[in-house]
């Protein structure tokens, strides 16, 4: 009878390390497979929102936020090369002093004075009944604001790219940019407060 008993209890002894062992195995199971639906639901949550390119700082730590709403200032001037459009505008800080004859009059733009040169491949327009050619991909904001206490080397200005690619429609900022990228070409229109364009009649 003893020898019935001791084999009763080691069967009990081994169904409950079994029942153990598979217990443990279905929480590991769970927890693996718990992480992984957090995995993607963070990815997926992830491409389903835009960038938020007012996040990015270039280098030398400009902000793009410092141009929120760039999209929708006044136009100053346009320009183009064989290989880029290019659009100029400038926020209402600027645009006022344009308007009094900054720098035609002598006269600096002031403090938080900001201009935004936008970019783009061009193509010929496949519509037109003349040949004209018309922005393609965006490709670049090349930005540059007033602040002569941060930029008192540079004529007060500082500079910033921001370079945006198609595929990903995402904007990124330019690694070899620091806030003096510009300074080396904008010197030669010192006279003019470093800025290039006018703000064309219209």
């Amino acid at each position: 009878m003893s020898e019935l008993v001791a084999k009763s209890l080691t069967r009990e002894q081994d169904d409950r390390k079994k029942e153990k062992r598979t217990a443990v195995h279905r929480l590991a199971v769970f927890t693996v497979v718990a992480a992984v639906v957090a995995v993607v639901a963070v990815l997926v949550a992830a491409a389903g929102y835009p960038q938020d390119k007012y996040s990015l700082k270039s280098p030398s730590g400009i902000a793009f936020s410092d141009f929120r709403g760039y999209e929708d200032w006044p136009v100053v001037s346009s320009a183009r090369t064989d290989d880029v459009l290019k659009v100029i505008v400038a926020n209402p800080t600027m645009i006022m002093a344009f308007k009094t004859g900054v720098p035609g009059n002598g006269q600096l733009f002031p403090d938080g004075s900001m201009i935004v040169k936008l970019q783009w491949k061009p193509k010929k327009s496949a519509e037109a009944q003349f040949a004209v050619d018309v922005p393609d991909v965006f490709t670049q904001a090349f930005v540059m604001e007033k602040d002569s206490k941060r930029f008192p080397k540079t004529g007060g200005w500082g500079y910033a790219v921001f370079n945006y690619d198609a595929p990903s429609d995402k904007f990124t900022a330019d690694a070899t940019s620091l806030s003096d990228c510009g300074d080396a070409c904008h010197k030669v229109v010192k006279a003019k407060d470093y800025i290039f364009h006018p703000y064309e009649k219209r």
